[in-house]
């Protein structure tokens, strides 16, 4: 009796797919991005790390395609490319370059924006000295210079982001700042009404949210780079060679002539089966048998053992290993995703996906959290609008406002309008919630620990793994010859 493709399909195990996902800001970023991801067809689970802008998926076994995941996320306004370990070389370049123009950009626009905090400041420092400074006209320039240049990516992306019904921190940044440049505007063109002019507060609100969002990207370029480190481990390129002919007696492991017929070739275009040569000083472009030919190699980087290990016919070779000796030709046995250092690989980026229990807390909490800004701080401008200032009328009073005549900025005194002090108060709200970390600062811990661990050979499973370290009381090494620095020094000399 023959079994039906259906009962095959859900029999096999199921396949483990990668995306690179860009636009994601903030955990509620990563919360909506794991909702859509949960939603597709053939999904099992999924899990999306904001430090590295990857999404790991589990799912069934020819059933998710993981082009029109890409092609949905990316409408939906989150950038996302699959990828496929054959060609995994070129996309982490191409990611590289990418996030390097991003934080290029984003210096360019801390800059405008620190220059014009700076401006911003000198109005309070030397206005009376020089009165362009403290001209009220001047600081709405340059409120609408930072909304403009520099903080219109952020409020660009906030409305984005409010309009496909999933809100981010941008989303708050640029409530924030757009309500107060609004009710400035607004007190500046009615000075009858009394309201206070606060131009200052999208000027800085936005330059320190750039300066946090900038240093944000360095320190998640540098917990990558050892990701990195170790996918450029494996070589571009391999030699292809014809068969060798068949040797009998003790020409089997003869030295090879250097002057071979090769085709070189794309390592991740190497096929199970064909033939290679590799020179003394390359590294071994994929795993296979040595075939003709002897030499050492230096396995440390997955070993950890300093001392070369000789090789010869029949004898196994990783790829990303160093050949050191002798001219070689081998077989390959496992190409791309099925080698040694491409299974590291794999394991070291589903380490960084994989969340810790405190993570999946911080995201859940994070994936509310912008509604729930939005809800306190309409509920603030209520209360304090409705009932707040007749309860405790005294906040109204000893109030400093600022108008505007022909002169520039003029100081009055005089009682707060209610409205304009819940919308303060609101707008306060606001801004507070706009620096959050809640969803970045586990991951980007998770990230650089399994980097630094990668690093230093030690692989670790996941975040999970890494908050249950601090129960260790006893750690046992079955090999103590693997711990050490991997090459050896002269410490002495005894004459």
């Amino acid at each position: 009796m023959q079994s039906s493709p259906e009962i095959l399909a859900d029999s096999s195990p199921p396949e483990i797919i990668t995306l690179d996902i860009g636009g994601m800001k903030c955990a509620g970023c990563v919360a909506a991005v794991e909702r859509q991801l949960k939603q597709q067809p053939g999904v099992i689970s999924a899990r999306v790390n904001l430090a590295t802008e990857v999404a790991a998926i589990e799912g069934k076994a020819g059933v998710v395609d993981a082009v029109a995941i890409a092609k949905k996320l990316t409408d939906t306004g989150f950038p996302t490319q699959p990828r496929y370990a054959e060609h995994q070389q070129e996309q982490l370049a191409a990611i590289v370059e990418r996030r390097r123009q991003e934080i290029r950009q984003q210096i360019w626009q801390l800059a405008i924006a620190l220059t014009l905090i700076l401006l911003s400041g000198l109005g309070h420092l030397v206005g009376t000295e020089t009165p362009i400074f403290s001209n009220i006209w001047f600081h709405c320039g340059l409120a609408t210079a930072a909304l403009l240049f520099p903080g219109r990516a952020i409020l660009i992306d906030g409305w984005r982001g409010l309009w496909r019904n999933s809100p981010n921190m941008n989303t708050l940044v640029g409530l924030g700042a757009f309500t107060a440049y609004s009710a400035s505007v607004i007190a500046l063109l009615f000075p009858q009404m009394g309201w206070e002019c606060f131009f200052d507060e999208p000027v800085m609100l936005l330059g320190f949210i750039l300066l946090g969002k900038t240093l944000e990207q360095q320190a998640k370029r540098r917990a990558a780079s050892a990701l990195q480190a170790l996918i450029s481990l494996q070589p571009a390129t391999a030699n292809l060679v014809a068969k060798p002919q068949e040797n009998t007696g003790s020409e089997e492991n003869s030295e090879l002539p250097l002057t071979l017929l090769t085709v070189e070739i794309p390592a991740d275009r190497v096929r199970v089966g064909e033939w290679l040569q590799v020179l003394p000083g390359e590294k071994i472009p994929v795993d296979g048998e040595v075939c003709k030919g002897t030499t050492t190699v230096d396995e440390s980087m997955l070993t950890g053992e300093s001392v070369a290990v000789f090789k010869q016919r029949g004898d196994a070779v990783a790829a990303g290993t160093l050949n050191q000796s002798g001219a070689i030709v081998m077989r390959a046995t496992r190409t791309g995703k099925e080698t040694t250092l491409a299974q590291i690989v794999a394991l070291v980026e589903t380490a960084q996906t994989r969340k810790a229990p405190i993570q999946y807390l911080a995201d859940t909490v994070a994936g509310y959290f912008c509604y729930s800004v939005m809800t306190i701080s309409t509920l603030t401008f209520l209360f304090w609008y409705f009932a707040g200032t007749h309860i405790w009328p005294e906040v109204l009073l000893e109030h400093t406002a600022i108008s505007m005549n022909h002169a520039g900025m003029n100081m009055i005194q005089g009682p707060l309008s209610p409205a304009l002090l819940s919308l303060k108060l609101a707008i306060a709200v606001l801004a507070i919630a706009c620096p959050c970390a809640l969803g970045l600062a586990t991951p980007t811990a998770i990230l650089v620990g399994s980097g630094m661990g990668a690093e230093r050979g030690l692989l670790i499973k996941g975040g999970d793994v890494l908050e249950r370290v601090h129960q260790l009381d006893t750690i046992i090494f079955d090999k103590t010859g693997t711990l050490t620095t991997g090459s050896p020094k002269v410490t002495d000399c005894i004459a």
